[in-house]
This record gives structure tokens, C-alpha cells and sequence, in this order.
């Protein structure tokens, strides 16, 4: 695919931030550089009858409201498909688009799962078949590394946690993909419908088969757990399985294949983790600032709040979303965030959220991009673009769906 092209400043009155095209085809860069600088909070008009919106684009505004779960709510709605079509059906029941207790209490339970201490079987099969992923690149001389590879590490990793049967993964993958987005311009919204549908059946199905024999993943702890002494209801259940293969499966992906992307245009980064001058833990976090791989979330205001000191108020039921592709290039928070660099810290990157909706992944994710740095320093001596790439069309998952490499071995 060519490269994205450059929009300007001049370009926003015709910016459509809810077009996948937008996003997959544009670089934005520019955009973003003069709103952080005189528009921190833009509203963007409304598109095709759907309600206008705030877009939030400095790092501090958008931390601030990540954390202010008092004035700004997730329950109708957390990206912008569902803020715009009026609320989330899964308000209340999955933790992502629930607020105060009810998620403190979701998230307690889901916290059985994600500890480092519980997490430690599967990270270690992570490193383990994340070597031998890469073992069988290097013999092949050729592959497609987002698709061979790094689709590869976490759909093992999130189906390991949550206890899917081997023969069940291919499809569950395939499920996941067409519910979010996919590498072509022309998505089908019936077909995305139906690939959700298709999932919270699958996890409606195994929940059903724990609840009768419980083991220790994460489908288990759900179908198992209690609230206020009250077992969670099949519903619950099976929206809470859905948000974590598609959080788990996608958003690493996106990033280890944008990562290995990043390192093939920027040699001396290459180099610098090929000799071990920089930190496996700092690097693993440079490209999650470097590739976001969600673009944005979003919240509805409870009330009247005012905002920018330029007599702006964002008023109760607006729409506002929070712009991370923007607030990791931020200049007020990170130095030249324009460079890749693998040793950059701190790196206070806002790629997991922030506040009480930070990703209950986050622990998992870095393990499994770590586990990906760690296997190319020691396997693979250097890697060349064999092809054009391909990138996601989406408005919230942004990343490389193909990436033709040669791995040549060390």
C-alpha cells in the first residue's frame, strides 16, 4: 500500500474522524500538531445525521477526563460506533461501559485472572510459542509477519486465559477480525454484526459448559464469580468473554506487527535492540506509543463542564471523544515524539487508557510484545520488506494487517 497522505491543518473542516478511510489512507499528524496547539477541544461536526463531537487531543485533557468518572460516564457507549448510535447494549454489564461500583465489582473478579501471578503459565507459553512462531519464519525465509506471527502470539495468549479449545481458535480469530475492521476499504456492517453475534454465542456456549466444570481461565473465573453474593448473570458473563478476546486478540496484534514495521524503517533502533543497548521493557513500550493501536475512546458528559478557558462548555449528554493516537505525540509530554526511539523514558503513553478503565491487559499485552522483541534479538539477524503493506480500516483499531518480510536468521 502507498503511503498515507499527508493531511494539513486546512484539511479540517472536511475531517471526518468517524470515515475508517480517515484514518487507514490520511496521516494525520499535522491535524493533530495544530489542534493540540489551538483547538484542544474541537467539535467535530455531524456526519450523515449521526450527532456531532467533541475531539479531545492534548495528553493532560484527555488523562483528566479518562479519570473523571463522575462527570463523564462510559454507559452509553465507549468508541465512537456505539457513542453515535446512542448508547452500548452492554451499559452496566461489561466492565468497559460500566461505572462506579457495578465495574469496581466486575473488575475485582476479572483482577482473579489477570494477576501477574496468575497470568505466569500462560506468559510462559507465550515466550515459548512465540519462538518457535519465529523459528518457522526464519525457515521459511518469507512470511507475512502480521498475519504469521503476530496474529499468532496473542490469539494463543488471550484463548490460553481463556481456556478455548485449540480446534476453536482459527475462528475465533477470523470472528474477531471482521467484528472490528478489517484491511479493505469496504466493510460490511452486516457482516461485523454477525461476527459479534457469532462471538457472544461461542462464549454464551463454553460459559455454559464452566458454570458445570470451572477450571482456572478467565471464562471460568467469570462464570463462577459473585457480586454482593449474587453469581453474575449469563448475559454478564458473555459480554464481559467478548470484550476480552476482542481487547486482547486485536490491539497486540496491531501493535507487534506495527512495532516490527517501525523497526524495518528505523535501522539504528534495529540495531540498538540487536545489541541489548536498550532495555526489553522500555522497548516494549516505545512501540506502544508508537503504534496506539486504539486510536480513541469516548465518554458522555453527565453535566455541564466547562473547558479550554476559551468559554467552551461541553454540555450534559455531548458526546466526547478522547483522541490517544493524538496525546501520545504529544510535544508538552514527550520529547521529539516524532522519533521512534526504543530507549525513551519516561514514557508516560496513554496506549492502556489511564484511570479506572486502564486496561486489564496491560500486563499480558507488554509480556507478549516483549516476548516478540526478545525472540528477534536472539533469532533474527535482520528483516527486509518483501511487499507492500496493508493497513486496518477502522475508526478505532489502527495497524498493519499485512507485512511481506524476509526474517534472515542470526
Amino acid at each position: 500500500m502507498p503511503s498515507r497522505i499527508m493531511l494539513s491543518p486546512g484539511d479540517i473542516a472536511t475531517l471526518d474522524l468517524t470515515d475508517p478511510r480517515t484514518h487507514a489512507e490520511y496521516d494525520l499528524s499535522e491535524v493533530w500538531r495544530h489542534l493540540r496547539r489551538t483547538q484542544p477541544f474541537y467539535w467535530h461536526p455531524s456526519v450523515g445525521g449521526a450527532p456531532g463531537f467533541w475531539v479531545v487531543s492534548r495528553h493532560a485533557d484527555v488523562s483528566e477526563i479518562y479519570r473523571d468518572d463522575k462527570r463523564f460516564t462510559s454507559e452509553k457507549g465507549n468508541v465512537l460506533t456505539t457513542l453515535l448510535m446512542g448508547g452500548d447494549s452492554a451499559a452496566g454489564m461489561m466492565a468497559a461501559v460500566t461505572d462506579g461500583p457495578r465495574h469496581a465489582d466486575i473488575r475485582k473478579i476479572l483482577l482473579k485472572a489477570f494477576s501477574p501471578r496468575a497470568l505466569e503459565g500462560v506468559v510462559d507459553h507465550i515466550r515459548q510459542s512465540t519462538r518457535e512462531l519465529l523459528r518457522d519464519a526464519v525457515a521459511r525465509e518469507e512470511c507475512d509477519f502480521a498475519r504469521d506471527v503476530a496474529a499468532d502470539i496473542p490469539l494463543t495468549a488471550i484463548c490460553d486465559l481463556m481456556g478455548v479449545p485449540e480446534a476453536d481458535r482459527a475462528k475465533v480469530l477470523e470472528l474477531t477480525a471482521t467484528a472490528l475492521g478489517n484491511d479493505g476499504a469496504a466493510q460490511s456492517p452486516v457482516a461485523a454484526w454477525q461476527a459479534r453475534n457469532d462471538i457472544l454465542a461461542y462464549f454464551g456456549t463454553l460459559a455454559e459448559e464452566r458454570r458445570r466444570n470451572p477450571g482456572d481461565d478467565a471464562v471460568s473465573v467469570l462464570a463462577t464469580g459473585l457480586v454482593e453474593g449474587r453469581p453474575l448473570t449469563m448475559d454478564e458473563i458473555v459480554v464481559n468473554c467478548y470484550s476480552l478476546i476482542i481487547g486482547g486478540d486485536e490491539t497486540s496484534r496491531m501493535s507487534m506487527a506495527g512495532g516490527v514495521l517501525a523497526l524495518v524503517e528505523h535501522p539504528a533502533q534495529w540495531q540498538a535492540l540487536k545489541s541489548g543497548e536498550v532495555d526489553i521493557a522500555t522497548a516494549v513500550d516505545e512501540i506502544l506509543r508508537w503504534t496506539t493501536p486504539a486510536l480513541h475512546f469516548g465518554r458522555t458528559a453527565l453535566e455541564d463542564v466547562p473547558v479550554g478557558g476559551q468559554g467552551q462548555v461541553i454540555r450534559a449528554g455531548d458526546v466526547v471523544t478522547l483522541w490517544s493516537d493524538s496525546a501520545n505525540m504529544d510535544e508538552e509530554v514527550f520529547d521529539a515524539p516524532e522519533r521512534f526511539l526504543l530507549g525513551r523514558t519516561p514514557n508516560k503513553h496513554l496506549s492502556f487508557g489511564y484511570g479506572p478503565h486502564f486496561c486489564l491487559g496491560a500486563y499480558l499485552g507488554r509480556a507478549e510484545i516483549a516476548a516478540m522483541l526478545t525472540g528477534l534479538r536472539e533469532l533474527v539477524a535482520s528483516v527486509e520488506l518483501r511487499g507492500d503493506t496493508r493497513r486496518n480500516y477502522s475508526n478505532l483499531l489502527s495497524g498493519i494487517t499485512s507485512l511481506p518480510v524476509a526474517l534472515r536468521p542470526e
